[in-house]
Parts: structure tokens; sequence; C-alpha cells
């Protein structure tokens, strides 16, 4: 996950200071000396890095810390709050739709940093707003860009406009002219990417923006590029001119840097963080949520969203209520998998979670492999035994190892556990309160 190996620094440090009691200006020092190396580290600009520690140090060694009670705590909602301030400010930076339609947005970036891609998980999010976005087909040079572009575009739900022999500024008037005709009210330019930045990509950039109205220019650019990905949209901002970034692979084993240097070098904000490779994985970006996230502090806000987004209400009832009435059973299990794992499963969900970030190991939560072998257990064993799991005996045991390709030991432990989770509920629907004060950890084995 992006900035595990800077918040594990950040909480060492911190950790330091909370020992000491009252702080003295070494101490402040030796913090800031040992969080500019963990900046530095994650592949955050070398300047960036400076001017934070030098604002942070100065707030820090101010009077309402050294006095006050809790100094480690006030250090802590400094950095907190420069970091929200670094990557953007307390408001997410959101796309302006305009009131007379199509707004046109423009995407632009190298290849490989999963462009195409992103104009489609673009379209997936237009679409559950209630808008009808057009997706264009501007790259005419990369083989089977057009062909990627429409089967992306066929699983958000979004049309493709393309057509053949034509340049990229004409495809895009004429893609302005056809979403007027047909209702679409968002245009996205899926333009050409280049192996680096060169005057000819920008020159097409520029005459398409000379040929159609484009209402904002989003740069793609790969978190896991590091300074590469700073210095690619300092280029970008430079020539062409951008509104925002979309920072792909947030998800992935990335120092993270890129995400803290590219709006105070470029002055340009990061709107959207592609955080997985479903269409569906494409968060706003808010600053105060992912300071919260480096810190250690969790991210509740984008947890309900996930949950508010994937849950199906009417199912979560219903579940509810066999939990009430300890109905709960096997399918009931299968299907609490499928929500978690529509809200990017439990290493996605736990970083969110304040004072768990960090202090699990995700390592050993092999979660991809636990989930199919759990689903497919469930799934060989008939609807009788689902219903009433105490009826499995041990040949019904080696007949579901064999049929889900699994062991014994595994029937076993699912089932071990499906007991535990029902003792549970039984203890919830008892005692709701006792329940309430850590029972939901033990629950999860945490």
């Amino acid at each position: 996950m992006a900035f595990e190996s800077l918040s594990d620094k950040l909480s060492s440090v911190f950790k330091k200071l909370r020992g000491k009691g009252k702080l003295t200006e070494q101490d402040i020092k030796e913090a800031m000396r040992e969080v500019r190396m963990a900046l530095l580290e994650a592949d955050v600009n070398y300047k960036v890095a400076k001017d934070f520690i030098a604002d942070v140090t100065q707030r820090a060694m101010g009077q309402e810390v050294m006095e006050s009670l809790t100094p480690a705590q006030q250090v802590i909602k400094i950095v907190n709050e420069e970091l929200t301030r670094l990557m953007g400010g307390d408001e997410a930076a959101r796309i302006h739709i305009k009131s007379k339609p199509p707004t046109i947005i423009m995407m632009c970036g190298l290849q490989g940093a999963g462009k195409t891609t992103h104009c489609a998980k673009l379209a997936k999010r237009f679409l559950k707003e209630g808008h009808r976005p057009l997706l264009v087909a501007c790259d005419i040079y990369r083989p089977a860009a057009v062909d990627q572009l429409c089967v992306v575009g066929a699983q958000a739900g979004a049309p493709v406009y393309k057509l053949d022999g034509e340049k990229p500024e004409e495809i895009a008037r004429r893609a302005v002219m056809h979403a007027k005709d047909y209702g679409n009210d968002i245009v996205i330019l899926d333009t050409a990417g280049r192996l680096h930045v060169d005057e000819e990509l920008m020159a097409e950039l520029a005459r398409i923006k000379q040929t159609v109205p484009v209402d904002e220019t989003l740069l793609v650019i790969d978190a896991m590029a590091g300074q590469d990905a700073v210095n690619v949209a300092k280029s970008f901002s430079e020539s062409t001119g951008l509104d925002g970034v979309i920072l792909t692979k947030l998800d992935g084993d990335t120092r993270g840097g890129s995400a803290l240097s590219v709006r105070a070098v470029t002055g340009k904000p990061i709107k959207f963080a592609g955080v997985g490779e479903k269409l569906d994985d494409l968060e706003v970006f808010h600053p105060a949520r992912m300071a919260s996230r480096i810190l250690g502090m969790g991210d509740v806000l984008t947890l309900i969203e996930k949950a508010q987004d994937t849950a199906d209400a009417k199912k979560a009832e219903e579940t509810a209520r066999r939990l009430m009435e300890n109905k709960f059973d096997m399918n009931d299990m299968l299907d609490q998998l499928a929500q978690l794992k529509k809200m990017g499963g439990a290493g996605a969900l736990i970083s969110m979670l304040p004072g768990l970030a960090g202090k699990v190991d995700m390592d050993e939560i092999n979660e991809s492999k636990a989930f199919v072998h759990i689903e497919a257990i469930i799934q060989s064993m008939t609807p009788a035994e689902r219903e009433k799991p105490s009826i499995i005996d041990p040949k019904r045991k080696r007949r579901i190892a064999a049929g889900s390709g699994t062991k014994v030991e595994d029937v076993n432990r699912l089932l071990r556990q499906f007991e535990q989770m029902s003792k549970m509920m039984k203890q919830l629907k008892r005692n709701p309160k006792k329940f309430g004060r850590g029972g939901l950890g033990r629950l999860f084995g945490m």
C-alpha cells in the first residue's frame, strides 16, 4: 500500500516524542531531521521536503507547543495540517460541470500510465452521478488503442466515438458535435501518449485545445514513477496547461512521494486517485483524508463512502435480521465476503481504520487467496450443509475438500471460524454493550 514505509517511519518518530513529555528545541530539531529523511526516502521532491520541514519546525517551536501539556500531540497536529496543505488543503478539488453542456475533459499523459483505463473509470463515475459521458478515441497512433477504449467503454457502460482516417483535432471537433446531437453532457477525450515528453505530443494537445473548447485538462501519471512522475507533471503543466492530475496505482507498493510533491511543484491539484485495477477503483482525492492515512489515523469517511457505494441495503437489512434471529448461515457468510471484496478487501479496510493502520501485518493477510478458498469451500457444500453446517461430518468434509480443491484442515478452519462468529452473534444479542467493548475486535481476530 502507498505510504506504508513513510507511515511506519513517522509513527516511530512520534512515538519517541510522546515518550519525552515536555519537548526541547533540540528534541524537535532531531524529530524533524528524521521526518525529512523519511520524506526523502519516500521520494518526495527535495525542495518540497525542505520547505515542509521548515514550515513545521517554525510552527512547532512556537509558544503554544512548547508550553502545552501534550506537546507531542501538538506537533502531530501541525504535521497533519501541513501535510494537508501540501497536498491541496482541506477541500477536495472537483471537476466543474458546465450548466450548458457538453463539458469537455481532455485526458493526457505518457504511455503506460493507465490513461485509457482511467478515461473509462471517469466515465463510470459520471454515469453513477447521473451524467451521460461520451468517450472519444483521439489516440490514432498506438496499436489497438481505439479497440482498448471500446472494450473498457463497454465495461463502463459509456458510448465510444471513433472516426477512421482523421486527425485527433478533427475527431475531437466532430465528437463534440455528436455529443450535442445525442445529449451527452460530458465528453472525455482519450489523447495519444508518448514514451517521453516531446514537442510533437505537446503540439498535438495544443491543436486539440485550439479546435474544441476544453474545460478540464487532466494529466494521468503513475504514482510508482516517483520523482519522474513529478517531472512529467511539471513539463505538461508548463507546456500544455493543466487543471488537475489523476494519480494512478496509489494502491501499489509505492513510496508515494509523487502525491506529496505534485501540488507543490505544479500548483495543480490531484483530483482523483486510481486505487485498483477495476473500473470502480477511482476515488476523489481528499488531501485531509490522505494526510490522516499517512499518519496512521485512518480514513473513516472514505470507508463509509465505500460502504454506501457498494452495500446492497435490502440484503444488509435481511442479514441483520437473520443475525438477530440466530439464523446466520454459510450463504450469509458468502454474501458478506462478496461485499468485503467490493469494498477492496480486508487490507483496504484495515488501512482506513484508526489505530489499525500500520499495526496489522498486511503480509499475513493473503486475502485474495483466502477469499478464493472460502468461496470454493462454501460453494462445494450442499444447500442443506450451507443452512446447517453442524451436519457436516468427516465424510462430508472430505467430499467438500475434494470438490473445492482444498484440504480437510481448511474446511475445519472455516467451520471453526463460522462457529466462533455464531457464538459472537449470540453474545451480541444477549449483551450488546459487552460486545461493543472489544467484541468486534475478537470477532475479526484483531
